[in-house]
């Protein structure tokens, strides 16, 4: 979006200091700053004010300041994050399209990466970036939306009950996908019933004239209709929008059917893992609902990525299968990797886990369950600085460790590496593959 330097100040009642400009989008990171844009300082552990200069010097056309102001052209307010937040709902008000927001405790990201790529392929579609799901990625998701966006797809992430009201506040979605309630963040939510609760604000907020996207085979997601006036559509196993006949080939990239209120489609991701057909499904039952044929959806589909580290497959240099999907675990998505890890034609299967963080109460009995079915499967479990998965996994204290552990590896092994956000296991994954390691 494009604004005037006093178009914002309107906006967030502040009040400009230095000549007169646009900006068109935002960030709050001074380090890599679109030209043109307007610079965010979020007082965090770090005071985003301590770099205004380097953001002036990397091509920000303006900035937001609650401190007095360092030259250039900038907007003073009381709170900079409140003035972001004003910032996105104007922003917001400027869409005229479709704005579906996703979220749940699982495949929220790579719902929303294969829905940006289903519509995209007809619609001028804008989406967060990455992870960019919480009250600050928002917005800025909002602002950064080119003026002629069709369709908008908001990421929504949630750490208690909430959060997601709060969201859809700035928002104001008109289509909602709610993917799985799972134990992710339990340790926030208290329980998986609290989990469902802040998840079904998505549904709350939706109009009537809306429609919920909501999970037949999860029986808290599909409770969420009562929580509704919007109209219903279901994907699963056995919904309006249906996964049929579904195979994994020996590179573990979904094969299925999708039997749809708008008619059948065969579909081949190039995604790895049975679970990506369910988040397909999800994405096809959104798409439907802002109006895009199921032909398109599917062309688009088939040319989706997803967001780093989800299920990313590559080779090492020695011919090794390598998964990445280190970006984070819980329960769930860790049994969604094994299922793939099983899918793969290799000989020898290896599994390097982090610790699976926020399980609250059942933290070490999910670590025991978790490894316990590794084990069944016949996949040798290594774990990094993660005492609790138990006897059942070999115990290493860091990634070089894992490493040598692995040893030589050949066109006969697949190796898995997932942990959740801390383990920071991404850095296995690139030595692995002989890529360098970000610090």
């Amino acid at each position: 979006m494009i604004f005037s330097a006093a178009e914002v100040a309107d906006i967030v009642d502040g009040t400009v200091s230095g000549p007169p400009t646009e900006v068109e989008g935002a960030t709050i990171d001074s380090r890599s700053v679109p030209p043109g844009s307007l610079f965010v300082p979020i007082v965090a552990e770090r005071d985003g004010h301590d770099f205004i200069t380097g953001a002036l010097a990397n091509g920000a056309a303006a900035y937001l300041t609650s401190r007095p102001a360092k030259g250039g052209t900038a907007i003073v307010v009381g709170d900079t994050a409140e003035a972001l937040t004003r910032l996105g709902i104007a922003s917001r008000d400027r869409l005229s399209g479709a704005v579906v927001g996703v979220t749940g405790s699982v495949g929220k990201t790579s719902v929303k990466d294969l829905l940006l790529a289903a519509v995209g392929s007809v619609r001028q579609a804008h989406a967060n970036p990455a992870s960019f799901n919480n009250e600050l990625g928002l917005p800025l998701t909002l602002v950064n939306a080119p003026a002629h966006t069709e369709i908008a797809v908001l990421e929504m992430g949630a750490r208690g009950v909430g959060h997601i009201a709060e969201l859809c506040g700035i928002g104001r979605p008109t289509v909602g996908v709610v993917t799985c309630v799972a134990g992710a963040h339990t340790e926030l939510f208290g329980s998986l019933d609290g989990v469902a609760q802040g998840k079904g604000e998505l549904v709350e907020a939706l109009p009537a004239a809306g429609t919920a996207v909501l999970n037949a085979d999860d029986h808290r997601v599909l409770a969420m209709r009562s929580r509704t006036e919007a109209s219903v559509l279901t994907f699963g196993t056995d919904a309006d929008v249906s996964v049929r006949n579904l195979r994994l080939d020996g590179d573990m990239r979904s094969r299925f059917t999708l039997a749809t209120p708008w008619g059948s489609a065969d579909v081949a991701l190039s995604l790895a893992g049975a679970h990506m057909a369910f988040n397909a499904a999800a994405a096809v039952a959104a798409g439907g609902a802002v109006g895009v044929g199921l032909e398109d959806l599917v062309r688009g589909l088939e040319g989706a990525g997803a967001s780093a580290w989800r299920m990313e497959v590559a080779s090492s240099p020695s011919g090794a299968t390598i998964i990445n999907d280190a970006y984070n675990a819980n329960p769930t998505s860790v049994r969604a990797a094994l299922a793939a890890l099983l899918a793969t034609d290799r000989k020898r299967r290896t599994a390097v886990l982090g610790v699976m963080a926020e399980l609250g109460p059942e933290h070490v009995a999910e670590h025991v369950a978790i490894a316990a079915e590794f084990v069944a499967a016949g996949v040798r479990l290594i774990a990094v600085d993660a005492a609790d998965y138990g006897s059942g996994a070999e115990h290493v204290a860091t990634i070089e460790e894992a490493a040598e552990r692995l040893g030589r590896l050949d066109s006969g092994d697949a190796v898995l590496v997932k942990g959740s956000r801390v383990a920071a296991l991404e850095r296995l994954a690139m030595v692995l593959l002989g890529r360098p390691v970000a610090h």
